[in-house]
């Protein structure tokens, strides 16, 4: 059965966006987006919120000859992923996405059930709260980024249920930026 895996960069005190929304902060050094193209090598297939899929449209709209190499590798591998986006507001998607049918419960359920190669991975925010809710995520990779914002969004969300994890990877980056990769506990 395939799983689920949400990724995201947070700062050390656990904001993903600061208290202006913003989130230039996360801007990874070659080696981190060197290991985000080793990451999405993993995925099957991408569930992304709106907003998260507006701000990732630029990599199958942008000049891409501007890219260098490691942004050319990039988008060879993000544009062909198969993408499931979940919106009430949108009414079409571009490229390999497909807006959701169903709710998210019912779309993992169905992607567990199809054959296939690659985790599900989880973007945005209100989406992983959702998954994080309904205990469908099974692996969260996290970039922790040595900056304190001291306020924003936060990472997880607030009021939860305890979820206890286990350490499968770590890495540690030149620039500062902490690689966990921790699986759910069942």
């Amino acid at each position: 059965m395939r799983s689920v895996t949400y990724s995201m960069g947070v700062s050390l005190d656990g904001y993903f966006v600061g208290p202006d929304g913003g989130f230039n902060w996360t801007t990874p050094s070659d080696e981190v987006f060197r290991h985000s193209i080793e990451e999405i090598k993993e995925v099957g297939v991408h569930l992304l919120g709106r907003r998260l899929y507006e701000t990732m449209l630029y990599w199958e709209t942008a000049e891409q000859d501007t890219f260098d190499d490691l942004r050319l590798e990039w988008a060879g591998l993000w544009n062909p992923l198969p993408k499931v986006v979940f919106s009430s507001t949108l009414s079409s998607v571009q490229g390999q996405a497909r807006l959701a049918s169903g709710s998210l419960a019912e779309e993992i359920e169905r992607l567990r059930a199809e054959p296939g190669e690659g985790s599900i991975a989880l973007g945005g925010a209100t989406l992983a709260t959702e998954a994080a809710a309904l205990d469908l995520i099974d692996e969260y990779l996290v970039r922790v980024f040595p900056v304190l914002l001291g306020g924003g969004r936060p990472f997880f969300p607030q009021g939860e249920r305890r979820v206890d994890l286990e350490l499968v990877d770590t890495r540690t980056f030149e620039s500062g930026v902490v690689h966990l990769r921790h699986r759910v506990l069942r």
